[in-house]
């Protein structure tokens, strides 16, 4: 058995690639647009993970109401450094629901509310400001 990928449904394609290539630094490995069926696939992958997928599910002009996403739990992401992606994703405008105050784990939300998990790769980091001391910010 080999695992593929998780799917997750969109609402804001644009919106998703800038959160998940921009911000986590994934890559687009191929995309399709299903004309009929009025839907986009795009396939991401980390860089050099090639085969293990998520996949964005954009629906064309959907109204479906997909959520908090909560019920989907979410998706995880080993980083080199979790401050450093935690502040480039601050910087973007993403909120850090959970900061990394152990140097080790953090949680964010894509714009469709996709919970997402950052590891710190190895061992966690010291502490360090101002993530340290930085409150939870609603839910993940």
């Amino acid at each position: 058995m080999k695992f593929l990928h998780s799917m997750v449904r969109v609402r804001d394609l644009d919106a998703n690639l800038r959160f998940f290539c921009e911000g986590l630094g994934l890559v687009e490995a191929r995309r399709k647009d299903y004309p009929k069926g009025q839907f986009t696939l795009v396939y991401l992958h980390a860089p050099g993970q090639e085969g293990i997928e998520v996949e964005l599910t954009h629906n064309w002009d959907s109204q479906e109401d997909y959520g908090s996403a909560r019920n989907f739990g979410h998706l995880a992401f080993a980083v080199d450094n979790i401050y450093t992606t935690c502040a480039h994703l601050d910087q973007m405008g993403v909120t850090i629901n959970r900061p990394p105050r152990d140097g080790h784990m953090a949680f964010v939300r894509s714009p469709d509310l996709i919970s997402i998990e950052l590891l710190q790769k190895g061992e966690p980091l010291p502490p360090e400001e101002p993530w340290a001391t930085m409150t939870n910010t609603g839910s993940w």
